[in-house]
């Protein structure tokens, strides 16, 4: 049978939607696409003030760094021909004398003791360090009068720099003095002063004078600390996932340890630097005997092993989610053709989950690099001078570092302050870099 027609009422037919119906559902849709709209909008709007905030962040940085790595030096007519000054003594001798009589030379006609005193202001306090290393390097400078560049102090490095801020002021309020800018200008004028890269920021270690102040002795020590803690953490926490992923039975045990880690995971590093500091440099006293407290105090194996303990949860869990993405069928296959399971894990799985493992190391390693709290409890935080030359000695790390010239009062520190978290984030980006490059090279090759 055929249907009837539809009947007609007018020029309109019966089933067709009621207009006001159809009017609603267009209002429904475009308020659904006007909805969406705000939402792109707003996610525009996200990713522009965070791209914004993280320009302003490197360009407050990075404009703060740049004069730090340049630093100006004067050319002082240095005298070495001494009659006690022989390449045997030239360490011990004191070139004190040699500084100020070449800078009395290069500034003639200062009078007074108060106008010596500003006079001798110029020029850094660790010139005449300057100058022993260059007499040990150079021995054939003995004997001869000669031109040597030397580091000028870090208030005429700064006024050379405009960086004194109104040098109209009173000369009381501020740190330089009129006859030091005239002295200064008249150096500069001489062809005597030049700017050159600043060799000092990046070869020496801690020191109370700004313009002697290198970063050098924190970089070791951060090499030094990230090794122990590689050296650690990596295996231990490989094989733990591994044996919680592949060979450990499912029980209550092994579920109280899942949590555990996971737990791990999320406590601050403060508390880790706690249990460095009361296991591992003081001990635990049980009457007859002490547990703990064979570590010295701020050495890299301390705060290596500190940060091991704190980067052992991440590595862990990263590790087991990357052997756990491994198909099965891979496990299945290598089972089937008679490998046992511990060849199966190891030749099979292992290979193909490394990709993950060693992504998530390097990015456990680089959140160690930045850690500051665990390593102030345990002494990191002492005025390292000299180079670390080996695991137990005394070190600083980069963070600390950053952290103690933060607190400096001088001008200058600000500087190297904003210079060495410019190297942080060198070494940050460079170790997330390789973690990108090792997971791209694995998953080509596997």
């Amino acid at each position: 049978m055929t249907e009837p027609a539809p009947q007609v009422t007018g020029s309109h037919v019966a089933t067709t939607p009621d207009k006001k119906v159809d009017e609603a559902r267009r209002a429904r849709t475009a308020r659904r696409y006007a909805a969406e709209r705000r939402f792109e909008y707003m996610g525009l709007a996200a990713v522009m003030s965070a791209g914004a905030f993280l320009v302003i962040l490197l360009w407050t940085i990075v404009g703060n760094a740049i004069p730090a790595l340049t630093y100006n030096y004067v050319s002082l007519p240095i005298n070495l021909e001494v009659d006690d000054l022989t390449q045997t003594n030239a360490i011990e001798y004191d070139f004190r004398k040699i500084v100020r009589a070449g800078l009395t030379e290069a500034v003639p006609n200062v009078s007074g003791r108060r106008e010596t005193r500003k006079l001798r202001r110029i020029i850094s306090s660790g010139a005449a360090i300057e100058l022993r290393s260059e007499v040990a390097s150079d021995p054939s400078l003995i004997g001869k009068k000669s031109d040597i560049w030397l580091p000028l102090s870090d208030t005429a490095d700064l006024y050379l720099k405009n960086l004194m801020g109104d040098i109209t002021r009173p000369e009381s309020q501020r740190k330089i003095s009129d006859s030091e800018i005239g002295w200064i200008d008249d150096l500069k004028g001489q062809g005597k002063i030049e700017t050159r890269f600043n060799s000092i920021f990046f070869t020496h270690g801690a020191s109370r004078e700004p313009e002697m102040a290198g970063i050098w002795g924190a970089v070791v020590g951060s090499f030094l600390t990230l090794l122990v803690t590689l050296v650690l953490s990596v295996p231990i926490g490989v094989a733990a996932a591994i044996y919680l992923e592949e060979f450990a039975p499912k029980n209550r045990i092994t579920d109280i340890i899942e949590i555990n880690i996971n737990n791990l995971a999320a406590v601050p590093s403060i508390v880790f630097g706690l249990l460095g500091l009361s296991f591992f440099l003081a001990g635990v006293n049980l009457g007859w005997f002490t547990i703990g407290g064979f570590f010295p105090r701020s050495a890299a194996i301390t705060g290596g092993t500190v940060l091991a303990l704190m980067t052992l949860p991440t590595v862990i869990i990263a590790s087991r989610a990357s052997i756990k993405s491994v198909p099965p069928s891979i496990r299945e296959a290598a089972l089937g053709i008679g490998a046992s399971k511990v060849q199966a894990t190891f030749h099979h799985v292992l290979p193909l989950a490394m990709p993950g493992i060693l992504t998530g190391t390097i990015i456990g390693m680089a959140g160690a690099l930045g850690e500051t709290a665990p390593l102030l409890l345990i002494g990191m935080v002492a005025f390292i001078v000299d180079i670390p030359g080996g695991l137990t000695e005394p070190a600083t790390v980069l963070p600390v570092q950053i952290y103690m010239w933060a607190d400096f009062p001088e001008t200058a520190f600000r500087q190297k302050t904003a210079a060495a978290i410019m190297i942080l984030l060198a070494f940050l980006i460079c170790m997330n870099a390789f973690a990108v490059w090792l997971r791209n090279k694995f998953e080509r090759r596997w």
